[in-house]
């Protein structure tokens, strides 16, 4: 008899220790998967941010010549000279 209760107490611990395994990769793995999305989102807003930086710096260059700040003077602010008239048109 002591035989038999000694290989139930090695089989309850051997389950034991399996399910607090598994229950530890379970929890690994969602957080992996939960930092890879993270990882992909903030890759997203990286790329979205340094095309930007890159549409900002094309227009810094561009306004530094003055043909071209005057037409985005009067494109964006409806600016004008004097004695002209604008209209517009929507």
């Amino acid at each position: 008899m002591a035989g038999k209760t000694s290989k139930y107490i090695w089989f309850s611990i051997t389950a034991a220790v399996f399910i607090y395994t598994a229950a530890l990769t379970v929890r690994n793995l969602m957080n992996m998967i939960s930092l890879h999305h993270r990882i992909g989102m903030l890759e997203d807003q990286r790329d979205m941010f340094q095309s930007r930086i890159t549409e900002d710096s094309t227009m810094l260059e561009r306004l530094n010549y003055d043909e071209f700040l005057e037409q985005y003077a009067r494109e964006r602010f409806h600016m004008q000279r004097e004695n002209e008239y604008i209209y517009i048109i929507e």
